[in-house]
């Protein structure tokens, strides 16, 4: 059994299932174990508690179609086991709905939500679609209905609206008020009328945006509203089949915050959508993965400075985290070598990349820690390895699956690779 004690664990001695799994829930000793097996810095994904997180959405959700967005983790290992566990898969790119057939999916298991999509991206879709017609396309905008025409695409398709709403952790994940994303609201019943004519609409969509705690479920309910009210209005020339209302639910990523109460947010947007001819479908990726990985990082400078106090250098950076540069993100980290009890000093801990935004936390309580010294860095299985970049020419990292013993299920990016493009 890989949790240890306390109020964050995934499990309870009964069984019980958690909402949440704190960065003091992980065993260590097996983390330890992996950072010197597999070396730093190093992503570790607990599958079992994927599948623990998509059946607590089940049980939330019972009625609803459950999507995984699976922009918040593309591994195929991940994809396979949100399939298995009954979710279909929300990509945002073509790259994303390959991805989704490599793991095994169906047609009917698809669907792309395009935003401002490329050339490229519609032709590889339009061309799945021919093999798999029981993919769906979601459309944000007037041209791509049209340029779906120019392809001769007449296949299942949702529309996307721009509710004048959004909310979530940051202004930069705020997706429901932003004209980027989806037709306005005030066009949207036109925009599904005209589609009728040429297409087999099955749904709407909106989304408010990522991140969504109990704090803007006002904003949430307020955009689920809005998307019921427009499926009533367009049932008198549509029999949708679908109300798709985003997923953005929220996790706790500081150790104090309380984690989301989903069946309250369920019901909630049950009571906001009202009754609908239509199957209610969400959308959920961070909440699917986050608290099932850590990064884990090698500290190897350790250097006392005036304005920081302790600065601690590891090998892990912005280009394999990159949301606390991006976000401002609060990330919980814990040194796993600190076994004398060593007194806990505040520290502040960055990458190798040359940026000051490289910086993971700063004037963190943290064990003191030593050259050599494994940190874990929790909540990191959305948005982690699925931002990792190249920047600085720095190859991106290894990640290993526990399922339940551990396995490599992506191997560290060789420096070979970094030029393998180039001619």
């Amino acid at each position: 059994m890989r949790t240890g004690e306390g109020e964050g664990r995934a499990t309870s001695d009964d069984g019980e299932n958690r909402p949440v799994r704190r960065l003091s829930a992980w065993d260590d000793d097996e983390l330890a174990d992996l950072a010197a097996t597999y070396e730093t810095p190093l992503y570790v994904m607990d599958l079992e508690r994927v599948r623990e997180n998509c059946r607590r959405l089940h049980e939330a959700f019972p009625d609803a179609d459950v999507r995984y967005a699976a922009k918040a983790h593309t591994g195929r290992v991940v994809l396979e086991t949100v399939r298995t566990e009954g979710l279909a898969i929300e990509c945002a790119s073509a790259g994303e709905v390959e991805r989704a057939f490599a793991a095994g999916a169906a047609g009917d298991e698809v669907q792309y939500t395009a935003v401002n999509p490329p050339d490229r991206d519609l032709d590889i879709v339009v061309r799945r679609w021919e093999n798999d017609p029981g993919l769906t396309i979601t459309v944000g905008a007037r041209d791509t209905v049209e340029r779906l025409r120019d392809r001769g695409f007449d296949g299942r398709l949702c529309v996307r609206v721009n509710p004048g709403v959004g909310a979530g952790h940051h202004e930069k994940v705020t997706t429901g008020g932003h004209a980027k994303f989806g037709v306005p609201y005030s066009e949207a019943a036109s925009v599904v009328r005209d589609a009728c004519d040429d297409f087999e609409v099955v749904g709407i969509h909106a989304h408010a945006g990522s991140g969504i705690s109990g704090d803007d479920l006002s904003a949430h309910r307020e955009v689920v509203r809005r998307m019921g009210d427009l499926a009533r209005d367009v049932s008198a020339f549509v029999d949708l089949e679908f109300v798709d209302v985003g997923g953005g639910f929220g996790v706790p990523y500081r150790e104090d915050e309380p984690p989301l109460d989903l069946p309250n947010v369920a019901e909630a947007t049950r009571e906001a959508l009202g009754d609908v001819d239509a199957q209610l479908a969400v959308e959920p990726g961070r909440y699917v993965v986050a608290d099932a990985g850590v990064l884990l990082a090698t500290v190897n400078t350790v250097k006392e400075s005036a304005e920081y106090e302790t600065l601690v250098g590891i090998d892990a950076g912005m280009t394999t985290l990159l949301r606390p540069a991006m976000y401002d993100a609060y990330h919980a980290v814990q040194n796993l070598s600190a076994e004398d009890a060593r007194d806990a000093i505040p520290v502040t801990v960055a990458g190798p990349i040359c940026e000051t935004s490289d910086v993971l936390c700063e004037h963190r309580p943290l064990a003191a820690p030593a050259r050599g010294d494994v940190l874990a860095v929790g909540n990191a299985g959305a948005y982690g390895y699925e931002m990792a970049s190249t920047y600085n020419s720095r190859p991106r990292p290894a990640e290993v699956v526990l399922d339940p013993d551990p396995r490599l299920a992506r191997r560290r990016e060789p420096l070979a690779a970094l030029t393998e493009l180039e001619r």
